[in-house]
Parts: C-alpha cells; sequence; structure tokens
C-alpha cells in the first residue's frame, strides 16, 4: 500500500511538471496516480476512500482535457486569422524556450508563432503577430487548463492517501 502511496505522489508531481512540459502528458500521469490511490485505499481498507465515481469522472475530465490541448492553439489560431504555421512555430519555440524556462518558454513561443505565421503566409507584421498572439493564447490556456487539471487530481491524491 505504501509503495502505491508513494508512487501516486511522484505521478502527481509529474503530471504537475508535464502540464507545462512538453512531451509529457501531465493529466493522464496525474489521473494514473489516482488510480493508484483507488487501489491503495481497497487494499488498506481506509474509512475514506475514492469511489469509483470520482475516478470516472477525473478520467472523463483527463480525456477532455487532454483533447482541448490540441484543439485550442489550432481554433484560437484561426479565429486570430492564423495559418498552421505559426501553431507549428509556437509549438518548435516553446521547445527551443525550454531552454530558459520560464521566461524562454513564453518568449519562444510567441517569437516562433509570430516567425512561422510571418514566413509561411506574407501576411505582413501586424497579420503576422496577431496570428502570433492568438497561437501563443491557445498555447497559454491549454497549459493553464492542463495545470488547473493535475493541480486539482494532486490534491486529491493527497486527500484520499494522507487526510
Amino acid at each position: 500500500m505504501t509503495v502505491l502511496i508513494v508512487f501516486a505522489v511522484l505521478l502527481a508531481l509529474l503530471g504537475i511538471v508535464g502540464s507545462i512540459v512538453p512531451g509529457l502528458p501531465g493529466p493522464p500521469l496525474s489521473w494514473i496516480g489516482m488510480l493508484l490511490v483507488y487501489f491503495a485505499g481497497r487494499v488498506g481498507e481506509r474509512a475514506d476512500q475514492m469511489t469509483t465515481a470520482v475516478l470516472l469522472i477525473w478520467l472523463a475530465v483527463t480525456v477532455i482535457v487532454s483533447i482541448l490541448d490540441y484543439l485550442l492553439p489550432a481554433k484560437i489560431t484561426s479565429l486570430t486569422g492564423g495559418h498552421k504555421a505559426a501553431a507549428t512555430g509556437a509549438l518548435l519555440g516553446l521547445f527551443a524556450g525550454m531552454l530558459l524556462p520560464p521566461v524562454g518558454i513564453i518568449t519562444g513561443s510567441l517569437i516562433g508563432a509570430f516567425l512561422g505565421e510571418l514566413l509561411v503566409t506574407d501576411k505582413g507584421v501586424w497579420a503576422a503577430f496577431k496570428a502570433g498572439a492568438g497561437a501563443f493564447l491557445g498555447f497559454i490556456l491549454g497549459i493553464g487548463l492542463k495545470l488547473a487539471v493535475s493541480g486539482v487530481m494532486a490534491w486529491l491524491i493527497v486527500k484520499y492517501a494522507f487526510l
């Protein structure tokens, strides 16, 4: 039981980190931590156990947030008149900016989106700025959403494991 709880807490922390770092699926890692706490509660017969309903609700939230994380940048970029190049540039800038976190992640994403739009579409600086800002906003909203969900799941892990 203790091993499950230790791994659950580690997955909760990794889930929060994965909400910011590209390539790490933050909310799914946090949900796996919840699953471990669910099984640990069953083994240890705690008085306040996580219910199956809580686990399934957070599975649905995890799936929805994971899908939105892919859709938000493209949708907001298109709403601001951008091309796929702005969203791709934002992602590449995010990776490049990881060398200087957190400022590099934010500025890298914004500059990457701007350059991607400017170099591919040739609509001008103002249109590239608008599209870049849209792509950047989409990525920031996705990160914020993942952080909120992973943070709540981390709290639930702590609540059901220790409180």
